[in-house]
């Protein structure tokens, strides 16, 4: 019998998410104002996002779970989104780490 679940679907929930390792870009890494401005970004839609790295895994619209990551330079953040505006959020959140959450170096 073939598959025909999508490649993301969580056989646990019966629901679709998405996930996506994103590099963090900005030479200061993911400290306080940059977390401040990944959580207010996420805070803007109304699905669960986490986010893992080193093996630790918080909830993208807490401040302090988001800083206690300590991610720096080059190193990758696991984004899972699910819910509602999923897409929308992946690529806001996409944006804003590409773009070095608007810093300068």
């Amino acid at each position: 019998m073939k598959n025909n679940r999508p490649p993301d679907f969580d056989m646990h929930t019966h629901r679709t998410m998405i996930q996506k390792k994103l590099t963090i870009e900005n030479n200061l890494g993911l400290h306080a104002r940059a977390a401040a401005k990944l959580v207010s970004c996420a805070s803007r839609y109304g699905c669960k996002i986490d986010i893992i790295h080193n093996q630790r895994r918080v909830d993208g619209k807490s401040i302090l779970g988001v800083m206690t990551l300590g991610a720096r330079k080059g190193q990758e953040l696991d984004i899972i989104i699910e819910g509602e505006e999923e897409q929308a959020a992946i690529d806001a959140i996409e944006t804003l780490i590409k773009n070095r959450f608007g810093e300068d170096n």
